[in-house]
């Protein structure tokens, strides 16, 4: 390894220990170098730097080296997901469109949304699309984005994913992650997920976060809102009561806690 190349890889330590994940572009950016530059110094960094989806992280970061099984996360927490998703529905009106985002915590959402209401749902995860269409619901319409699919998460990504949210009239938007951070704010684990559920929260009219206590003061790799960007946060528990009374009054006063 060069001078240039260690200057350039300490450089972008700093900037992925100070943001959590660095885009190649911008990586290449900051260096003032081309992306086949940056892959070049990554691979001599003795597998320090790792590129994941099109990002770099750092690889002995413990919040990124979890990966995510949807198997596994199915039963995690299920009560308190079911509890979430009840007070979810307690949310959702008559005639309302609904985003339902991808992941499991969603889930018990599907099964008890009423059978007579009348209601939009938009998913561009499989599960979910599945669960939905085995329900027997005279007045429900099912949206499902289609694109490439990701079988990890059991979702779909691309641009017409995102092109067809902003082309909808959303009321409510569920999104799911699997890190929530005071300061860092939503992240999840891939990359793909980030640009739907950003479209989602740019353009629904009321935008609600719900994430069981174990996702409460995790960060993950894929950032993709600040808590802010939420009218509503659902969380679980007394980890959730904690974690809300260290807000200050004007966050606190957006965290549901059940």
């Amino acid at each position: 390894m060069n001078g240039r190349s260690a200057v350039r890889l300490e450089r972008l330590r700093e900037a992925i220990r100070r943001n959590g994940a660095l885009p190649l572009a911008d990586a290449a950016t900051l260096c003032d170098v081309s992306e086949m530059t940056v892959r070049r110094d990554i691979a001599a960094s003795n597998g320090a730097i790792i590129s994941f989806g099109g990002h770099l992280v750092m690889a002995d970061n413990p919040q990124f080296a979890a990966a995510y099984n949807l198997d596994a996360q199915r039963d995690r927490y299920a009560k308190a997901k079911r509890r979430l998703c009840e007070a979810v529905v307690s949310m959702i009106e008559e005639g309302d469109t609904v985003f339902v985002d991808c992941g499991t915590t969603l889930m018990p959402f599907c099964a008890l949304l009423p059978r007579e209401m009348n209601v939009t749902i938009v998913t561009y995860a499989l599960n979910v699309a599945n669960a939905f269409s085995q329900r027997d619901m005279p007045n429900m319409r099912l949206v499902v984005l289609g694109g490439l699919y990701y079988a990890a998460s059991d979702s779909f990504g691309g641009q017409d994913v995102t092109t067809a949210i902003r082309r909808l009239g959303i009321n409510k938007a569920l999104i799911s992650a699997a890190g929530v951070h005071a300061e860092k704010g939503a992240s999840c684990f891939h990359f793909h997920e980030v640009a739907p559920k950003q479209a989602a929260i740019e353009h629904a009219e009321r935008r609600i976060l719900v994430a069981d206590e174990s996702k409460l003061d995790v960060m993950r790799a894929a950032f993709f809102a600040e808590l802010s960007d939420f009218d509503t946060l659902l969380t679980s528990g007394d980890p959730g009561r904690t974690w809300r009374g260290r807000m200050t009054e004007e966050a606190a006063s957006k965290i549901q806690v059940v």
